[in-house]
């Protein structure tokens, strides 16, 4: 992450962390937290049975969190996010005795989260604001802009409403199988949220650059160990 500096009383200049080191950090949650779990959670289940295939999960978020820690890496929030919804779906289709239960639980999380973007937008504090904050060090007085502002509530809405289309795309699938609502889930719903981030994201760099006392800035690229 990078802070923010000043050149003048006034002008701010931020700079975004790289895209490459970004999206590398991207696919690797992607791997982690969707992709691998859906996949291995499709094969027990198809091959086994429904305890293998949720005990499988939790076992994988257990060892990638695990590798982690004894590795000293950061384990983002991220990760404990999506760990977590893994970890409660599994247990809850278990409970229940539904694989099904395991696809539908996220549907909910996504509309839950449509209500928590597009609420937050409505009344004026965007979580966007807060989340980007995770992410780039912003100073508060960035804030005071009323572009700004406008900026982190289109994002708000935008992620509420992607959030609501990912919800009905997967439950649309579950309707043709349960192998097609994991696939809309493990897959084509990480497709769709990198989607949305660069959108979110161009939206945002549009808006903000044309401000007249903050700079905006691609950091340099790591350099190769």
């Amino acid at each position: 992450m990078h802070h923010p500096t000043l050149t003048s009383d006034r002008h701010l200049v931020i700079e975004i962390p790289h895209l490459r080191a970004t999206a590398s950090r991207a696919v690797v949650l992607a791997l982690e937290t969707a992709v691998v779990p859906t996949v291995l959670f499709m094969l027990l289940l198809n091959f086994t049975s429904l305890v293998p295939a949720a005990a499988g999960v939790l076992g994988w978020s257990a060892f990638v969190i695990g590798l982690r820690r004894m590795l000293r890496r950061d384990v983002p929030h991220t990760l404990l996010l999506a760990s977590g919804m893994l970890v409660s779906s599994a247990v809850f289709a278990l409970i229940t005795s539904s694989a099904a239960v395991y696809v539908l639980q996220p549907v909910v999380g996504s509309l839950l989260m449509f209500l928590l973007f597009v609420g937050s937008a409505v009344i004026g504090r965007p979580i966007t604001a807060r989340l980007a904050r995770d992410f780039i060090h912003l100073p508060a007085e960035l804030f005071a802009h009323r572009t700004v502002r406008r900026v982190f509530v289109n994002v708000a809405l935008m992620w509420g409403g992607s959030r609501l289309i990912d919800a009905a795309m997967t439950y649309g699938f579950l309707q043709w199988s349960l192998d097609a609502g994991l696939l809309s889930r493990g897959v084509l719903s990480g497709l769709f949220t990198a989607l949305t981030i660069a959108v979110c994201a161009g939206h945002g760099w549009r808006r903000l650059r044309g401000l007249p006392d903050v700079t905006l800035r691609m950091a340099r690229p790591p350099e190769p160990a």
